[in-house]
C-alpha cells in the first residue's frame, strides 16, 4: 500500500467524523474541514486527543523551543564560539562570517517585461531611492519558513517527476555517439558538479523546452569528447565531427549568440560552466576564466544568487525552478573555487545569509545504482553496481568549498597582503572546520586510506576525499615557510604541519592507485590531476630538503609523475604542472626523472606500451588496494600506507625546509591550445 494510503486509512485524534468514516485525510480545520466544506456536510469532531499524545506534542514543542534558542545564540555569538582565551586575538584577525538571515522577499528580485527574472540594487535605474537600504529585503525571518507538510509535498513532487522522467530516458532512441558522451557526463562529471539538473534536461530534449538548448547539448558533447581517445569505437564514430572539436566551435557560436539577444537562461549558464572546464583542461586560461566570469555576472543578473522565499510565487517559479536555481548557484560556488584554485586568481562568488540553500529536496540519485560507464572489464570480474549517494557528495562538496573559499581568500588571495595574524587565524579556523568536516562525514563518503574497500568507491566519492586532502595541504604547507615577523629570521618548520602535508599527500596518491585499478586513468577528472599535482609538491620538498636520497619520497614522487604523464592526453593544462616538477627534479635528482613525450599519438602510444608491459604484473591480485581489472593501465602502483607514524622526519629536514621554495599552487604558466 502506497505511503499517502496507509497514513489515510489510520484514525487521528484532529480528524472529524465524516472524514473518519470515509477513512479519508482530514485536515484538522475547525470549525469545517475542507472535505466537508465541499461536500456541503456537517462537520464535528467528537474525539478529543488523548492525554499522551497531548503530552507528546508538548515535549516535541519544548525540544523544538531549546533547539532554536541554541541556534539563535550560536548564531549570535558565531564569531567567539568554540575559541578558548588563547584564541581569541587570532581569531579576530578575521573578518567575522556572514550573519545567517532570512528575508521573506527581496525588493529589487522582479520579473521584467518580457517575463524574465532579474534582479536590479536600489542604486540602479530600475528602483527608486529608499530612505532604508533594508527596505531591499521585505520581511524578516518568519516568513522564510515552510511548513513541513509543504516541504514534504514539494519533494514528492520533484522526486516522482525525476522517477518518471528516468524511466522514460530508456524509451530515448538517442543515436551513437552521441548517447555515449551524454553518459561520460552523467557518471563521470554530473554527480560531483552537478552542473545540470538531469530529469529537467531530458524532458525537454524531446519538446525543446526552456531546460535544454542546443547550447548545451553540444557543450556537454565537446566536454566529454576528450575522455574517448582510447575508445577506437566512439573515435571512429567522431570522425565526421572533427573528432568533436565541432561541438566545441558550435557551443562557443551558439553561446555568443545567446548572451548577444540579453535575454540568456539557465542552459546559457551550464554552458558557459562546461565551456569553462574544458578549457581550463585544455590549458586555455584566459577562456576558462572569461565563460566562468560570464556564468557568474549571468547568476546575478537573473538573481540566482539569493534565496527566493515568499518571492516564488510572486515570479512565477515553479518547485521545479527552484531545485534548479539553487543547484545551480552551488554548482557555480563550488566551480569557482576549482577554477580561481587552478589558476591561481581571487574566488569571484561569494555566499551569504541570503543566498540559496543547501538543500536538494530531489534525492532521487542518492540511491541510483553507479557503474563507471565506458570501462570494459574482462568477464567474470566486472565491477559491482553501487550506490550513488551523489546526492550527499555534493551536498559535502559544497560544504567542504566554503571551507577552502575561506583558504583562498586569506592565505591564497594574490590582490592583497596577508598578515602573519591573519594567516594564523585562518589556519586556527580552518584546521578546526577541516577536522569537523572529516568527523562529521558520513561513512558512505569516507575513505579509510588505512582500511581501503575491495572495490574502489564511485569517482566522485573518490574525488571528493582526494579534494579534503588537498585543500589540507594547501592550509598547512604555507606554514612551513613562515618567517618569525618578530626576530625576522626563518625558524624551523613545525613537525605536525609537516606531517599532515605528508599525511594528506600520501591518501592522495593511495586514493588514486585504488581509482586507477578499478577504472583505469581515462576518466580522471581535472579535480583528481590537480590532486596528484598537490601531492608531488610535498614529495618533491622533502627531497628537497633531505641530504640523501629519501627512500619514502621518491617511489611515490615517480608515481605522481608518471600518473602526471599519462593524465597530460586528456589535460594538457597537466603538462605544464608536470614541466614545473621536472624542472625542479632535474637540478637536484636528474636520474628518476622519466622520458618525457611532447606528442599527444607518442603518448598514447606509450601509454599503450606501458598497459602492455603490465599485464603479467597487473592480474596478480592487489594485497593492499582494491580489485584489479586485469589490463586497464594506470601508473606503476606504489605500496605505502598514510600512518603518520610512519613517516619519518629528521632534524635536518625540518631546519631546511623553511629555506626552500615551493612550486606554485597553480597549474603552471605554459599552455597548450586544444581545440
Amino acid at each position: 500500500m502506497p505511503v499517502s494510503s496507509a497514513k489515510a486509512t489510520k484514525k487521528s485524534a484532529f480528524s472529524c467524523d465524516q472524514c473518519r468514516k470515509r477513512k479519508v485525510k482530514c485536515d484538522g480545520h475547525k470549525p469545517t474541514c475542507v472535505r466537508c466544506t465541499r461536500r456541503s456536510e456537517t462537520c464535528e469532531y467528537k474525539l478529543s486527543p488523548t492525554l499522551s499524545y497531548t503530552q507528546k506534542l508538548e515535549n516535541k514543542v519544548k525540544a523544538l523551543e531549546h533547539a532554536l534558542s541554541i541556534a539563535e545564540e550560536n548564531g549570535s555569538t558565531s564569531d567567539t564560539a568554540e575559541q578558548s582565551p588563547s584564541s581569541t586575538s587570532t581569531a579576530a584577525a578575521l573578518p567575522p562570517a556572514p550573519t545567517k538571515r532570512y528575508f521573506k522577499s527581496i525588493k529589487g528580485l522582479k520579473l521584467d517585461r518580457k517575463g524574465a527574472i532579474t534582479y536590479h540594487g536600489a542604486t540602479s535605474f530600475f528602483q527608486l531611492p529608499s530612505s532604508d537600504l533594508n527596505e531591499a529585503f521585505e520581511g524578516q525571518s518568519g516568513g522564510a519558513f515552510e511548513t513541513l507538510d509543504e516541504g514534504n509535498r514539494r519533494k514528492e513532487k520533484l522526486v516522482n517527476n525525476a522517477w518518471q522522467q528516468r524511466a522514460l530516458e530508456r524509451f530515448l532512441e538517442t543515436p551513437e555517439p552521441f548517447q555515449f558522451l551524454l553518459n561520460i557526463h552523467w557518471c563521470w562529471i554530473q554527480p560531483l558538479f552537478n552542473f545540470i539538473y538531469r530529469p529537467a534536461f531530458t524532458r525537454d530534449m524531446e519538446i525543446l523546452g526552456p531546460y535544454y538548448s542546443h547550447t548545451l547539448l553540444n557543450a556537454v558533447l565537446s566536454h566529454s569528447a576528450r575522455w574517448c581517445r582510447y575508445n577506437a569505437e566512439i573515435q571512429f564514430l567522431l570522425e565526421p565531427y572533427d573528432n568533436g572539436a565541432l561541438f566545441s566551435r558550435q557551443a562557443r557560436s551558439l553561446v555568443f549568440s545567446e548572451v548577444s539577444t540579453g535575454h540568456p537562461k539557465v542552459p546559457t549558464i551550464q554552458s558557459l560552466l562546461l565551456l569553462s572546464a574544458q578549457e581550463c583542461s585544455a590549458g586555455n586560461r584566459t577562456q576558462a576564466w572569461l565563460y566562468t566570469g560570464m556564468a557568474i555576472r549571468l547568476i546575478e543578473d537573473m538573481g540566482i544568487t539569493f534565496n527566493t522565499g515568499r518571492s516564488q510565487l510572486e515570479l512565477n517559479l515553479e518547485d521545479e525552478d527552484v531545485e534548479i536555481r539553487q543547484r545551480l548557484f552551488w554548482s557555480c560556488y563550488f566551480w569557482d573555487k576549482m577554477v580561481s584554485l587552478y589558476l591561481g586568481r581571487t574566488p569571484m562568488l561569494q555566499h551569504s545569509g541570503i543566498s540559496p540553500d543547501q538543500i536538494t529536496l530531489d534525492d532521487s540519485a542518492e540511491n541510483e545504482l553507479w557503474s563507471p560507464h565506458g570501462v570494459v572489464y574482462p568477464e567474470g570480474s566486472e565491477y559491482p553496481p553501487t550506490m550513488a549517494h551523489s546526492v550527499t557528495c555534493f551536498r559535502w562538496m559544497c560544504r567542504l568549498s566554503i571551507i577552502f573559499n575561506e583558504i583562498l581568500i586569506h592565505i591564497y588571495d594574490p590582490t592583497k597582503p596577508h598578515t602573519d595574524a591573519e594567516v594564523r587565524a585562518c589556519l586556527q579556523s580552518e584546521e578546526h572546520s577541516l577536522k569537523q568536516w572529516w568527523e562529521d562525514l558520513p561513512n558512505v563518503l569516507k575513505i579509510d586510506t588505512e582500511n581501503l574497500p575491495q572495490y574502489c568507491p564511485p569517482s566522485h566519492i573518490v574525488t571528493l576525499n582526494c579534494l579534503y586532502h588537498v585543500f589540507k595541504i594547501l592550509l598547512y604547507r604555507p606554514m612551513l615557510f613562515q618567517k618569525d615577523s618578530m626576530k625576522g629570521n626563518r625558524p624551523r618548520a613545525n613537525a605536525h604541519h609537516l606531517l599532515e602535508c605528508i599525511s594528506s599527500a600520501t591518501s592522495i596518491i593511495t586514493i588514486y592507485d585504488l581509482f586507477c585499478q578499478s577504472f583505469g586513468f581515462e576518466y580522471t577528472v581535472l579535480s583528481l590531476s590537480y590532486g596528484i599535482y598537490t601531492a608531488a609538491s610535498i614529495f618533491l620538498l622533502q627531497i628537497q630538503a633531505a641530504s640523501r636520497p629519501d627512500a619514502q619520497a621518491l617511489p611515490r614522487l615517480r608515481f605522481c609523475i608518471s600518473a602526471l604523464e599519462q593524465l597530460s592526453v586528456s589535460n594538457p593544462v597537466v603538462e605544464s604542472a608536470l614541466g614545473l616538477i621536472t624542472d625542479s627534479l632535474s637540478k637536484i635528482r636528474p636520474d628518476i626523472l622519466p622520458v618525457v613525450s611532447t606528442n599527444d599519438e607518442d603518448k598514447i602510444a606509450n601509454a599503450t606500451l606501458q598497459a602492455e608491459t603490465q599485464k603479467e604484473f597487473l592480474s596478480a591480485e592487489s594485497n593492499h588496494t582494491g580489485h584489479r581489472t586485469g589490463y586497464l593501465d594506470y601508473p606503476e602502483p606504489v605500496i605505502c600506507g598514510s600512518d603518520p607514524e610512519e613517516f619519518t622526519i629528521s632534524d635536518e629536514t625540518l631546519e631546511a625546509f623553511p629555506f626552500l621554495t615551493p612550486i606554485d599552487a597553480a597549474f603552471g604558466t605554459s599552455y597548450h591550445q586544444a581545440f
